[in-house]
């Protein structure tokens, strides 16, 4: 296959077709099937998101090739994410659904099982910037941050793994503003963490509102799951009246670690990307079959009846910000690395 596309590309530039991709797109991408890596369990949001790009996607890629979605979890998409890297075939027909920010913080603070340089991955775009929420079910009797901060337990709140943003948030929230916490994790993926909620074995989680609106929509509008807590910069027009984590810190410690370890990286949760070596002239194809798409009516229309929120980034915005995270502060990596461990 690579012999192939390197054939191609050669022709390409011996005929002056490079300012024609399409027309190589459409006999490299006909009668394919292109594959998207979700490192998350069916269900959650991060399968969602990527199934309904799946649905669309094809029509916008030169020779419309089928987009077929699989499930590969563990580690918090630490495995997903070594297999895009290592094991994958940088031939444009593996698509991986990865969470770059936490990728890029598992990578700056060493932890154990990364194996990958984030830096590497070809980047076809952002679907929505993340939005982290915390929510929690009425019965656990945590609805409001006041009952929180006051509760004379540690709340348990499901999560996945370390180096997954419901992980590393909880453990973030947990420093930063002391909040009673039991973080519960091991869940595979946010689809798991709702069924437990609702079980009674946590009170609930935090992840995305995107996501939990998508997904966790009855019991939100029926007032059995509750949002206490925005984990952003600014509130959402959809919640108002919930409060701010950061209002809640009293260092500025506590402050630059829930600006640098949730906000700073929330731009780089819902992202797509290739193999490191996949050609120059397929990532282009697909960095502007991506943009197409996340324009196109049908799709908007699609993500507007699963309750999804589009909110893109194009893949060169996304290579530059992914690049500029590793400029962090020394003394920042060294506090991120002693609340989040080198797990």
């Amino acid at each position: 296959m690579r012999n192939k596309i390197s054939t191609l590309i050669v022709a390409m530039a011996i005929f002056g077709l490079t300012a024609d991709l399409p027309v190589f797109a459409q006999e490299f991408f006909k009668g394919k099937t292109l594959k998207i890596i979700v490192g998350f369990a069916a269900g959650g949001g991060f399968d969602t998101y990527s199934r309904t790009l799946a649905r669309h996607l094809g029509r916008h890629i030169p020779g419309n090739p089928t987009i077929v979605v699989e499930n590969m979890t563990g580690a918090g998409g630490l495995i997903s994410a070594n297999y895009v890297y290592k094991i994958a075939k940088p031939d444009g027909l593996t698509l991986g659904n990865l969470q770059v920010g936490p990728l890029i913080v598992a990578q700056i603070l060493k932890r154990s099982g990364v194996e990958y340089d984030a830096r590497r991955f070809e980047y076809v775009g952002v679907v929505v910037k993340d939005n982290p929420v915390c929510a929690f079910t009425r019965r656990s009797g945590i609805t409001s941050m006041e009952k929180w901060i006051a509760s004379k337990t540690p709340v348990k709140i499901g999560g996945i793994a370390p180096g997954s943003v419901v992980y590393d948030h909880i453990r973030i929230l947990q420093t930063a503003l002391g909040l009673p916490i039991q973080l519960v994790s091991g869940y595979k993926g946010t689809a798991e963490i709702r069924l437990a909620a609702e079980g009674g074995e946590v009170a609930g989680g935090c992840w995305t509102w995107e996501s939990i609106k998508a997904t966790w929509r009855r019991a939100i509008e029926s007032g059995d799951a509750v949002v206490v807590l925005q984990l952003l910069p600014k509130p959402l027009r959809d919640l108002p009246g919930i409060p701010l984590a950061i209002d809640f810190a009293k260092t500025d410690e506590a402050r630059q670690l829930i600006q640098s370890g949730i906000h700073d990286i929330s731009n780089m949760i819902f992202a797509y990307g290739f193999p490191p070596g996949t050609p120059k002239e397929l990532v282009q194809v697909l960095r502007r079959s991506f943009s197409d798409t996340m324009h196109d009516r049908d799709f908007l229309a699609d993500a507007k009846k699963s309750n999804l929120n589009i909110d893109p980034m194009t893949g060169e915005e996304l290579e530059k910000t992914a690049a500029g995270f590793f400029q962090l502060n020394p003394s920042l990596v060294a506090k991120l690395r002693e609340v989040l461990g080198a797990q």
